[in-house]
């Protein structure tokens, strides 16, 4: 069985791993994502001797994941100090001669949970993280969506609670879906982190508003035959009730199915690979990079 490499690049931290062709990982590291210049250097150290065939990326962004594009490989316009217009391909690239495979992060999750966990079997599903940050990837039809370049869900505009006076943190767009809704919107809203706050804090219905404004639109715009919801403020389980809850009542009957209906609870749900989905998927990245080659 092909051995292969795979980098889930956070803005937080690089979680290195290889595994098999079959989605296991047999080992990881993790470190804190820093400069290029260092971090790289851990990412090449960890890989050096390992012999993989293949390395899959799931980066945070926004990249350029459009083969045959001048920056195709680069992280391109990101707030997130020494990485914007880095070629994170080309740096592999020229350490590693193999087949890179490069895309999100949260499309990267998308792939594992469609090809090993939640939604596998499946024609469709939509992979969404509320973190630090809010993003999300879809597969449709089998295949990662992209287009000018790939999906920045985690940007539209939502409809403000009537009772948020929280301006949003989003340095683009203020008061977007991430600028109302990740981790940092939350923790400067209520004055203490997310997971501070009590299960029972009116904080969850408030997030529960936001993100099930998002999923409607998601819902209406895409139709996913499952949707996974990972991220470290979705691991507050009762979020995912609300969610349903809020989710029904906006779409008000108007699709009729009995995923967003009676079955609403086996629709919306954590991801089935836990925190290793980002993981996972950048090993599905590097089988497709694999394949093509």
């Amino acid at each position: 069985m092909k051995l292969l490499g795979a980098i889930e690049a956070g803005g937080t931290k690089f979680v290195c791993g290889i595994g098999h062709e079959d989605g296991t990982v047999i080992d990881r590291v993790s470190f804190p994502t820093t400069t290029p210049q260092e971090t790289m250097g851990l990412v090449t150290d960890y890989f050096s001797g390992k012999n993989v065939e293949a390395l899959g990326v799931g980066s945070f962004g926004p990249i350029d994941p459009v083969v045959g594009s001048p920056t195709y490989g680069y992280i391109t316009t990101t707030p997130k100090p020494h990485w914007g217009g880095y070629n994170l391909v080309g740096a592999i690239e020229e350490q590693f001669k193999v087949p890179v495979g490069f895309d999100t992060d949260v499309n990267g999750a998308a792939l594992g949970e469609y090809t090993w966990g939640a939604a596998q079997g499946l024609d469709s599903c939509l992979y969404i993280t509320v973190g630090t940050g809010i993003g999300a990837g879809a597969v449709v039809g089998g295949k990662l969506i992209h287009g000018l370049s790939h999906p920045e869900m985690g940007h539209i505009l939502v409809r403000r609670h009537p009772e948020d006076q929280y301006p949003g943190f989003c340095p683009y767009h203020g008061d977007c879906l991430e600028g109302l809704a990740a981790g940092p919107a939350i923790g400067a809203r209520w004055g203490k982190p997310a997971g501070e706050l009590p299960a029972d804090h009116s904080a969850w219905a408030m997030e529960a508003h936001y993100l099930a404004h998002a999923l409607m639109n998601y819902v209406l715009i895409l139709s996913p035959q499952k949707i996974v919801m990972g991220g470290g403020v979705m691991k507050q389980s009762q979020l995912f009730p609300l969610i349903h809850t809020k989710l029904q009542e906006l779409l008000a009957g108007y699709v009729q199915h009995p995923a967003l209906n009676q079955d609403i609870g086996s629709y919306i749900v954590p991801p089935q690979l836990g925190d290793n989905a980002g993981l996972t998927g950048a090993l599905g990245l590097a089988k497709l990079a694999l394949d093509r080659n």
